[in-house]
């Protein structure tokens, strides 16, 4: 299979990044960049590994996550990563990333991917920064900070433009019932993107519809950019989003440009679970 012919330009970062941070995302572009420059399309999907997810690892997954864990360690914070999984360095400052969010998009060559990384202070999410890898557009967001970023507002599903993570089998009622009362879904295959564009206000609403899919890194970036901005991020089932090198663990997150929205999304899925 062929290589992907397109670049892959720099991260736009802002100037009060964090340094781990920012040190991180540059690490995971230009890894993604030489890994999409070596490699062709089979070669960047083959499942190389077991991931400490316990779910099969992609080449281009290890090859950014390796990049992204010889930061944290120049910088001697621990990481929480879902491919190389926990390093710990002693440090009250922990990096949780999502080195690749959207791999298969990325391997194929669907300009859908991600590199995701918050600053969690002993478990406390504290700076995430969200970076699309085919474009270098960079949302970021601090704790308790005003940021640029405005949801919609939207406080009703009927008639709201949502992103839905695909159909599982379980969540198959739930999933239609949601679809049928929006008035546009989307199936992107990035959380982290699907999540950044919630907080932005180009689309109302985000969630699995009860898979429990998403693992923390899924969602440890719209813990902190989405309430920063107007919304809300919550557990279909009411379970705490918390940083924890337990990557057994599992949510059905929602995404919601309005706690009032978040609420009546949880409540429809879990009604049709």
């Amino acid at each position: 299979m062929s290589h992907i012919p397109w670049p892959v330009p720099e991260p736009v970062l802002p100037s009060d990044v964090d340094p781990v941070l920012a040190h991180a995302t540059r690490a995971a572009v230009r890894a993604f960049a030489e890994a999409r420059r070596v490699h062709d399309r089979a070669a960047l999907a083959e499942k190389v590994q077991i991931g400490a997810d316990g779910t099969p690892t992609m080449r281009l997954d290890i090859l950014v996550d390796t990049a992204v864990a010889e930061a944290a360690n120049a910088h001697k914070v621990n990481l929480l990563s879902e491919e190389i999984g926990s390093i710990d360095n002693g440090s009250a400052v922990t990096l949780v990333v999502d080195p690749v969010d959207g791999t298969a998009n990325a391997a194929a060559g669907v300009p859908l991917s991600a590199f995701a990384g918050v600053v969690a202070v002993d478990g406390v999410p504290k700076e995430a920064l969200t970076c699309w890898l085919d474009t270098g557009r960079c949302w970021h967001a601090v704790a308790g900070r005003p940021t640029p970023y405005r949801t919609s507002g939207r406080r009703e599903l009927d008639g709201a433009a949502v992103s839905l993570l695909r159909p599982h089998g379980p969540d198959d009622n739930a999933w239609w019932r949601i679809t049928k009362r929006a008035a546009r879904v989307r199936i992107l295959s990035s959380s982290c993107i699907e999540a950044a564009l919630v907080a932005e206000g180009s689309t109302d609403a985000f969630a699995d519809a009860g898979s429990d899919t998403h693992r923390i890194m899924d969602l440890a970036a719209a813990m902190v950019t989405v309430p920063a901005a107007g919304g809300a991020v919550l557990d279909v089932h009411g379970r705490p989003l918390e940083i924890d090198p337990d990557l057994t663990r599992r949510w059905s997150g929602v995404v919601a440009a309005s706690r009032e929205l978040a609420e009546e999304l949880a409540s429809t899925i879990k009604e049709a679970l």
